[in-house]
């Protein structure tokens, strides 16, 4: 059985804040007229219609009238009209960390549909995240209410990125739930959470930092060396601009030419990003130098 259109496009609010139709009645025009067609951005909430070029108002709402708000539709409900689908997402920062933690957590409040990946938040596009968030908006649109469950906050990523999320699942009026954590419980995406997020995240964060350098402080005052241990030489050096500019190797090949001769990385070639480096330090000492040549003497 085909569904209307436009239900489905009043299945949400407008986001054009020129409009800002909410759920139930048509959009409208700066006039205060019932639009022609329902807004791009409107329509393009739902997922089965992105590729339309766009959704005529049906007669019935009379386009052209004087636009006047309608009772919002059943499926905006809290309830949802066609039951409730909770979708998970559990994550890690590396590939060493395990998620059998928020699997088994997942598994333990009897959620089936879990998206999960092994990746840093730095990245600013994981694959199973979108997944996951194209599932839930896709069943919100056809009207079932839709919760996206995650362990803790902290999987989901931090500052900047929570609040993108956040304005995404909006949109789409898909709620959030957090089994463990300072968040603990369910959340409506238009509530205040995702600015706590924001506001938690960002001074963990900043917390971090801080440790971080008190920690790289305390240590140089204790004479203990701070960063990678270093694995260049003069030899090597040496080495490395003559198959730079003799033989005109690329950095993966002079990487694979050098050997470390000290240090706990002794007998392994560097890696080319350490070639780089060296090779990019001499140049711009060597810069450096030549323009204090060029100078002009000092007149006495």
């Amino acid at each position: 059985m085909n569904i209307d259109p436009s239900k489905l496009v009043e299945a949400h609010d407008c986001p054009m804040s020129s409009c800002g139709a909410p759920a139930g009645s048509p959009c409208r025009t700066t006039a205060g007229k019932v639009a022609v067609q329902y807004h791009t951005a409107r329509f393009r909430l739902v997922p089965s219609l992105k590729a339309d070029l766009n959704i005529p108002t049906p007669a019935l709402r009379k386009p052209g009238a004087k636009w006047q708000e309608l009772p919002r539709p059943a499926a905006t409900a809290a309830s949802g009209p066609n039951g409730h689908v909770r979708i998970a997402y559990a994550r890690a920062s590396t590939a060493r960390q395990s998620l059998d933690t928020q699997l088994d957590a997942f598994a333990e409040a009897g959620i089936t549909r879990v998206f999960s990946e092994k990746i840093s938040t730095r990245v600013k596009e994981r694959p199973e995240l979108e997944k996951a968030i194209a599932l839930a908006c896709e069943l919100r649109a056809a009207g079932v209410r839709v919760t996206l469950v995650i362990h803790e906050h902290k999987r989901l990523g931090r500052g900047h990125d929570l609040v993108t999320l956040a304005v995404r699942l909006r949109e789409h009026d898909v709620e959030l739930e957090f089994l463990t954590g300072e968040l603990q419980g369910s959340h409506d995406p238009h509530g205040p959470v995702f600015a706590v997020l924001a506001a938690l995240s960002g001074m963990e964060r900043e917390y971090i930092r801080e440790k971080t350098l008190d920690g790289q402080e305390s240590a140089r005052r204790r004479g203990k060396a701070i960063g990678g241990a270093r694995v260049s030489d003069p030899t090597m050096l040496a080495m490395a601009l003559h198959l730079r500019d003799t033989e005109k190797l690329s950095l993966r090949d002079i990487a694979a030419r050098l050997v470390i001769t000290t240090g706990k990385k002794k007998g392994q070639h560097p890696s080319p990003a350490t070639v780089l480096r060296m090779l990019r330090d001499h140049d711009e000492k060597m810069a450096a130098n030549a323009e204090l040549e060029a100078l002009p003497a000092a007149v006495p």
